[in-house]
């Protein structure tokens, strides 16, 4: 009897995440190859790197690893699916969307205590457009819900991970820290 020899890891690894219908959680990555959790970092991390040079790019948010296509090519393929320009996220939006992104988790009073205005309009947007999903509940009074970014997030900024996220400027983090105490202060 011959031995059959097992395909590569990242052969594997590419097949599962294209047949997945979103974001795969490394624990069944490694429930499926019969594999420890290094074995399948290694391959996700070759894969990866065998993508930049092609339209695929591996994502990871946390535990979980998705594929997208290259940010690239995000004007061809806003082109040949007809997306027209109303992609467009308005100003507001946008900075609610910079807090969670370096900020989160974060809850709607943080944001509108940095902001300095309301954000109920632009959470319920980013939320309908899957650019931020509820993960769940500060174990503080009321237990206000808390925001995170999504995968959609970082497939529309084209980023591989959240670590890609661009450094802020001298003094944002601290400007930031201190209009939230501000507003938890006049709360």
């Amino acid at each position: 009897m011959v031995a059959v020899e097992a395909p590569p890891i990242e052969l594997i690894l590419e097949t599962l995440l294209f047949v997945a219908d979103g974001p795969v959680d490394v624990g069944r990555l490694q429930r499926a190859l019969g594999a420890d959790r290094a074995t399948i970092e290694a391959g996700l991390e070759r894969l990866g790197a065998s993508f930049r040079a092609r339209g695929i790019r591996l994502q990871r948010r946390g535990d979980s690893v998705g594929l997208a296509s290259a940010p690239e090519a995000a004007p061809y393929v806003e082109r040949f699916l007809g997306l027209g320009e109303t992609g467009r996220l308005s100003g507001p939006a946008l900075e609610t969307l910079a807090i969670v992104a370096y900020r989160q988790p974060v809850t709607r009073t943080q944001i509108e205590a940095i902001r300095g205005v309301g954000a109920d309009y632009a959470l319920k947007t980013l939320l309908a457009r899957s650019l931020l999903q509820e993960i769940g509940r500060a174990e503080t009074v009321g237990r206000p819900i808390l925001y995170a970014t999504t995968f959609e997030f970082l497939q529309y900024f084209g980023l591989e991970s959240l670590d890609q996220l661009p450094t802020l400027p001298e003094g944002f983090a601290a400007l930031a820290e201190a209009r939230e105490r501000l507003g938890e202060a006049a709360s």
